[in-house]
């Protein structure tokens, strides 16, 4: 493949011969900054063997209703990528690995992916414990790590030159709703949690600014892992609640919903919570337990909200429908505001290897250097939307969107650009002052 310059690389997608049309979508789908890069670099591969990509991903275990999908978002990334051109002219083969959604277990199995597998990049996980335990693996052997979990900590106080996440972390997400559910849900919050990093995040991000606003945070309500009868935690949230702010997963999510249905919080307060809590879970099959809870979303799971030609194809390429994002066939439902980064962080690595000239792992500091201020165009690369990877601490900078259920289906109800993000999230680290 020839090499392409800043300007060549968001070209709009003109010819509609597939070959032709990935070529221009996937190579157009980012730009990094000149001040990150320097100069372009020629970036024709002097070496023609393939570029190992790993995926760490659960395929087995609490979190593999998600994992399957972002295993399938990785397969279809490097098909597209490959029938592309591949990257640099250079095959991309995938290499994965099954965490078991153990961060024990994980860990170790990164090291062998890196190590053993030969990965040079890998996109990681969507379990925060997991990918709090391999961000420092992955430091270790100098090997850019993709998370795609929420914890604040792995674009924050645990991340290094190597983590990056296109996607949001509990930081954003706080920043993103709590305004506008303080606002227009109410200003006494209780929040209620699995005790477990994800949830424990979500308080302390959430807890800060809601005070900020002048609202109250009641005493946290952590729940065990593995606890079925919620019952007896749901009695203890404080009468004056009004918004109840849930962070579950999985099978938890729906013992969540159905139980304070059964009690009937929802007709005393709003029921507020993040698209995680409701991650590949159809309202449909909860018997009206989610109808009227306010989430937070990345991708909303409707095309109607988001109708556009990369969507469509997406939407395509995942199999499912546009609506209840329900795969073809079965009645999988798609993990589809997580999932995506396993698809679009394929890409993100695509163009910065591309424009580093990347050639073999003593080239990796490049990449990270062009990773640094990667801008990505909304494309077939990246179906999410248009967005940001953050120089001074690799974080995505992405449009949020603040859905209802309504008649068990996602209504948006307010987007949040990208650019009202960046203005609320100023960065807290800047990893760029550590070595590579």
């Amino acid at each position: 493949m020839k090499s392409r310059k800043k300007t060549e690389i968001q070209e709009v997608i003109q010819d509609n011969s597939r070959r032709s049309f990935l070529k221009k979508t996937l190579t157009g789908g980012a730009i990094a900054s000149a001040a990150s890069l320097g100069l372009m670099r020629d970036v024709f591969a002097k070496e023609s063997g393939p570029i190992v990509i790993g995926h760490h991903a659960e395929l087995t275990g609490g979190f593999s209703s998600w994992g399957y999908w972002h295993d399938k978002c990785a397969q279809a990334a490097v098909k597209v990528i490959n029938e592309g051109g591949g990257i640099a002219g250079r095959k991309v083969v995938l290499e994965t690995e099954d965490t078991e959604s153990n961060p024990a277990i994980g860990a170790r199995k990164l090291r062998s992916l890196i190590q053993r597998r030969k990965a040079s990049f890998v996109v990681g996980s969507v379990h925060s414990g997991i990918m709090l335990a391999s961000i420092p693996v992955a430091t270790e052997l100098k090997t850019p790590y993709f998370s795609a979990g929420e914890a604040t900590e792995a674009t924050g106080s645990k991340g290094t030159r190597y983590s990056f996440r296109t996607g949001t972390d509990t930081y954003a997400l706080a920043a993103a709703g709590a305004p506008w559910a303080v606002e227009n849900l109410g200003k006494n919050w209780t929040m209620i949690f699995p005790d477990y990093a994800w949830g424990h995040s979500h308080h302390a991000e959430h807890k800060k600014l809601i005070e900020s606003m002048g609202g109250t945070v009641n005493d946290p309500i952590a729940v065990p892992l593995g606890t079925k009868d919620l019952v007896p935690y749901l009695s203890k949230i404080p009468e004056q609640t009004e918004v109840l702010f849930s962070v579950f997963f999985g099978a938890l999510s729906v013992a969540f919903y159905s139980q304070s249905k059964s009690m009937r919080l929802d007709e005393k307060m709003k029921m507020y919570s993040v698209s995680g809590t409701i991650e590949a879970i159809d309202p449909r099959d909860i018997d009206g337990a989610a109808e009227g809870v306010f989430f937070l979303e990345n991708f909303p799971r409707p095309l109607e909200y988001k109708d556009d030609e990369y969507h469509k194809r997406f939407i395509e390429m995942m199999n499912i429908d546009s609506v209840h994002a329900e795969e073809i066939g079965s009645d999988r439902i798609m993990a589809k505001s997580h999932a995506w980064q396993s698809y679009e962080n394929f890409f993100a690595l695509k163009a910065a290897i591309e424009m580093s000239g990347w050639q073999r792992d003593s080239d990796t500091p490049g990449v990270i250097e062009a990773l640094e201020g990667l801008e990505m165009q909304n494309s077939l690369a990246h179906p999410q939307g248009s967005k940001l990877l953050r120089a001074e601490d690799h974080s995505g900078m992405i449009d949020c969107f603040i859905s209802k259920v309504e008649d068990s289906k996602f209504v948006v109800k307010k987007r949040i650009p990208r650019d009202e993000m960046i203005a609320k999230l100023p960065p807290r680290y800047d990893f760029r002052k550590m070595s590579l």
